[in-house]
């Protein structure tokens, strides 16, 4: 007992003292109420947002010969100015009923939302903190002298990027637009593409500081409630100054924050964030972020792209094995070499172990060593072409491969296998982009195992990250499902993609009890198998 009062003592002592003052502040602009002056309630704002330059404020004058002062209040380059000036400067200052005496005495701020302002979204309150917080979402205040209320009108706007084909899930054939950084555009950008009473957006605030607007968004009667419950449940929890992009959102709500595997998906295409709800997943939109999260997730989405549905099946399979087998090269490839090279030369053709062996006479370093070099040069490269302007990132990432390559082979440091197998290794892992960051560290893990034991440190190193992969979850869902565990109907869309009238069912492990998706019997029929609509048309 002694102790936790000490620990007290020490935290409060540690506490800086205008701690308290601030929370004092915070609680007493939150209670606050505007009073009835117009120029009291203009400072009293304008103090909130500590004067800032961006704040603009116009007053006006209107009604019968001028009798009634009124004041906008709102921030520079958040608002539409069109809405300001057509939806509430026109109405107030030229709408003939306010030309009147009699009616333009007892003018109220109820008269003038229900009949003088033409925005949809208008909202009446007295609270500081309320209007403070709306005029920060870009929203514009109107206020009346002699009025304790304002008037909060959605106008928001100001400069923003348009909808542009996404950089990150480009297809060959399928929609060109993707999510941007305004949250009713991503939401509109869904909703267009399930026009159904049942979607549902929910929106809070989460971020101290910030105040960032997160939607959650769903189907009912298709998404299973206690998934619902359970997003809302963490996304409560967040208790954080800043949110800035959806990837604070995930790492605040994952199942398995120290795992190398996101238990989140993300993506920045509409369509591909529409068919994970009619799967009867949730997406999770971010103001400010292009990605929407999708929740559960399960291994095998890392693999799946939007252009596989729609292409025909036949291509769209063989591109998705080629897929797997480029996953496993990248993340196997250079620890099958040191292991091979450094332990079980048996296993090696002669005439290849030969040539293997003159290439690597005259390098001093054994082959763990090297993949480990060639392994964070890559990622150097890899980094420095992302972060480089797009056209001189282009330029460094193929030309310093190419020099450093050659140079450190010409110097002996490097043997000409391993730079193949680390090439080879690098285009493998571009082909499953979600999963780049995972196939790297257990790339680098795999390597040093397979140096130290060789193919007996390979084999415990994937017995170890399957084991793992089989023991994530993502909210409920087993993570490497429909595989473990198994589940016949849903195989139809994991090594393979069957045809879109062959898949009948959503997933059993994320759909709720309504699993079907589509009605049987929607195969083509081949034209000679048709019987008497079209034999009755060519008799006509």
């Amino acid at each position: 007992m002694l102790h936790k009062l000490i620990k007290k003592a020490k935290s409060m002592r540690r506490q800086p003292q205008n701690f308290s003052m601030k929370q004092e502040s915070k609680e007493m602009l939150s209670e606050q109420k505007l009073t009835g002056p117009l120029e009291e309630n203009l400072k009293l704002l304008y103090g909130a947002l500590g004067g800032s330059f961006d704040v603009n404020i116009r007053e006006f004058d209107f009604g019968y010969q001028g009798q009634n002062q009124g004041a906008l209040f709102f921030l520079k380059g958040m608002t539409d100015y069109n809405t300001i000036h057509e939806s509430i400067m026109k109405p107030l200052l030229y709408d003939n009923r306010l030309m009147d005496k009699e009616l333009s005495l007892g003018n109220t701020m109820e008269r003038v939302k229900k009949t003088m302002i033409f925005a949809g979204d208008v909202q009446q309150t007295p609270v500081v903190d309320q209007i403070i917080e709306a005029c920060l979402s870009g929203k514009t205040i109107l206020l009346m002298n002699g009025l304790a209320e304002a008037l909060v009108i959605g106008s928001e706007g100001g400069a923003s990027r348009g909808i542009e084909e996404p950089q990150t899930d480009s297809v060959v054939r399928g929609p060109r637009e993707g999510f941007t950084e305004r949250l009713l555009v991503n939401i509109t950008l869904v909703r267009r593409k399930i026009k159904n009473q049942n979607f549902t957006a929910e929106a809070m605030t989460i971020g101290r500081q910030t105040k960032t607007t997160v939607c959650l968004a769903y189907l009912k009667g298709i998404v299973n409630p206690r998934l619902i419950e359970e997003i809302r449940h963490r996304l409560e929890l967040i208790q954080t100054d800043a949110i800035l992009e959806s990837g604070y959102i995930e790492q605040f709500i994952e199942d398995a924050p120290l795992s190398f595997f996101s238990t989140v998906g993300n993506s920045e295409r509409p369509d591909v964030v529409a068919a994970k709800i009619l799967e009867g997943r949730a997406a999770i939109l971010v103001d400010g972020s292009p990605f929407a999260l999708t929740v559960p997730m399960v291994f095998i989405e890392s693999f799946q792209s939007a252009e596989d549905y729609y292409s025909r099946p036949y291509l769209a399979s063989l591109i998705r094995i080629i897929r797997f087998l480029a996953y496993s090269i990248s993340v196997l490839s250079p620890a099958a070499y040191v292991a091979l090279t450094s332990f079980h030369q048996e296993l090696i053709p002669t005439p290849l172990l030969f040539t293997m062996i003159s290439a690597q006479k005259e390098v001093p370093f054994p082959a763990v060593i090297e993949a480990v070099i060639m392994g964070v040069i890559f990622e150097i490269l890899r980094e420095a072409g992302i972060r480089l302007p797009k056209a001189v990132g282009q330029a460094i990432s193929i030309v310093g491969a190419i020099v450093i390559g050659e140079a450190a082979v010409s110097a002996g440091l490097i043997g000409q296998p391993m730079v193949i197998v680390v090439g080879l290794t690098a285009l493998a892992g571009f082909v499953v982009p979600a999963q780049i960051d995972s196939g790297s560290l257990i790339r680098l893990i795999l390597v040093i195992l397979a140096g130290l034991m060789g193919g007996f440190g390979l084999m415990i190193g994937l017995l170890v990250v399957i084991v793992h992969l089989a023991s994530l979850r993502s909210f409920g869902t087993p993570y490497l499902s429909p595989l473990a565990p198994l589940t016949f109907s849903d195989l139809k869309d994991v090594f393979i993609r069957a045809p879109l009238w062959a898949m009948l069912t959503r997933p059993r492990t994320i759909g709720w009890h309504n699993w079907q998706r589509q009605e049987s019997g929607l195969k083509p029929v081949h034209p000679s198998e048709e019987t008497t609509y079209a034999k009755d048309k060519e008799n006509e």
